[in-house]
């Protein structure tokens, strides 16, 4: 309950701090407290809320590869993966790191004050990259999920911190530049010169 009143006051002092800036014409600074404002709060009001259901979600797509080849199975309910290997098994929590809920906050409060887009462009590429960061996460559990299961449970320690991380962040890196990097770069003006002219 105090953790809530913290962040309804934490919410009435950003938007003070926004309509500030806002008034100041201080962009940079606009985006800079508006979406790390925007990642505090959604880590307050909507991690409680989203997690467990993104968690089973994951489970799901992931363990469609393994539930149609019969190498692992899932049990959505709980957002656990259960790998079966030929020296043992082991079972995968889908928790709050490896939900994908962190990533998807910190996209979200960034295209939130991202103001290369409309509205409507910000609610569709939101959408849009929500799904695709967790079809990333989707795979990034599959890869882990086959490297155990053909590797052995030895293999976990690698398969998680090291493959798994990799891919995740290399998908990240690329809805990144299509979301944030090549729009700003086409949009960019410089004197006479536009990129999206050529």
């Amino acid at each position: 309950m105090i953790k809530y009143i913290v962040g309804l006051i934490g919410l009435a002092v950003w938007l003070f701090i926004l309509h500030v800036l806002n008034k100041s014409k201080l962009n940079f600074w606009h985006f800079i407290v508006g979406s790390a404002g925007a990642f505090i709060l959604m880590l307050v009001f909507l991690d409680p809320v989203l997690t467990q259901p993104l968690a089973r979600i994951v489970a799901l797509l992931a363990s469609l590869p393994g539930k149609i080849a019969d190498m692992y199975s899932a049990h959505y309910k709980y957002g656990v993966i259960f790998v079966e290997s030929s020296v043992g098994a082991v079972s995968l929590k889908i928790d709050f790191e490896c939900s994908g809920i962190i990533e998807i906050m910190a996209y979200l409060a960034l295209l939130i004050f991202y103001r290369v887009y409309t509205v409507y462009e910000r609610f569709c590429v939101g959408i849009l990259g929500v799904i695709a960061m967790v079809l990333a996460n989707a795979l990034r559990i599959t890869i882990i999920c086959l490297i155990i299961h053909f590797g052995g449970i030895d293999t976990y320690y690698i398969a998680h911190t090291f493959v798994g991380r990799l891919v995740f962040y290399a998908f990240s890196v690329m809805i990144y530049f299509y979301v944030f990097t090549k729009p700003q770069i086409i949009k960019q003006k410089v004197g006479n010169f536009r990129y999206d002219n050529h």
